[in-house]
């Protein structure tokens, strides 16, 4: 992998918090993840690593959350990461989260009276995913508590329980922040991109090979130059891919 790829310095950010993904968004109800790793994480390598300390030079990746956070990232602040890739990042939330709130309701109102402080309390009290409802429900509150948390903190669920009936105030700002609705808003933003890699699996349980296409359709739409890879695989042991990706960006950044 490594032969003939520019030298690069390659940061791990862990952006995951006690309830799961922050999509590297700001959240009163989880912390502050965007500002964290533009403000926070980009100067503190810069100032302690022999970085090029500036966008042209600067790449963002990740897969399924990190995906959706390098999809968003470079559209909400724009001007510090040149290029991206991301695997399987969450988008087209209509179809990538509904099986889970699906299975959420149906488990709060089956087994914990409704209430997810009910979840939480047995979650946390036993070692973690150990029944099958466990991943949904704690996806389903993460992104919640990422894309419409209230001022207080409070996190606002997009469904009524135990009814299931959406909110459809509440779906409404979680779709303002799905990548794929975004791209109309933030052209220019993208297309000041050297490069956009975009990679999903065929067989990704949470359809987001789907989420990645329509993002896609939309860069292209839009007139914004991309390169979309689908592969075999599902939506998780993709580590695999990740070389494309960091070759893709190796070569499209600008060490000059």
């Amino acid at each position: 992998f490594a032969g003939g790829v520019p030298p690069a310095v390659v940061v791990f950010i862990d952006a995951w918090t006690s309830l799961g993904g922050s999509q590297f968004l700001n959240s009163t109800a989880i912390g502050r993840y965007l500002d964290y790793v533009c403000d926070d994480v980009v100067p503190f390598v810069d100032a302690r690593y022999p970085t090029v300390a500036r966008p042209a030079a600067r790449g963002l990746a990740g897969h399924s959350s990190g995906g959706y956070g390098a999809m968003v990232v470079p559209m909400l602040r724009p001007g510090i990461f040149g290029a991206i890739a991301s695997h399987s990042g969450d988008a087209l939330f209509e179809y990538s989260y509904m099986s889970d709130i699906a299975a959420a309701v149906r488990t709060l109102r089956d087994k914990y009276g409704g209430s997810y402080d009910e979840f939480w309390t047995d979650f946390r009290s036993r070692p973690a995913y150990t029944h099958s409802a466990d991943g949904p429900l704690q996806n389903v509150y993460a992104m919640a508590a990422a894309y419409s948390a209230e001022p207080d903190g409070t996190v606002t669920l997009p469904f009524d329980i135990p009814s299931g009936l959406p909110r459809p105030d509440v779906w409404e700002r979680w779709r303002a922040l799905d990548p794929v609705y975004m791209v109309p808003k933030r052209i220019p933003q993208l297309k000041a991109l050297r490069g956009i890699y975009l990679d999903a699996g065929k067989r990704d349980e949470h359809y987001l090979d789907l989420g990645t296409v329509a993002f896609a359709s939309q860069l292209a739409a839009a007139g914004v130059e991309y390169t979309l890879e689908l592969h075999d695989g599902s939506h998780s042991r993709i580590e695999y891919r990740f070389p494309s990706a960091w070759r893709f960006l190796a070569e499209r950044l600008s060490a000059e």
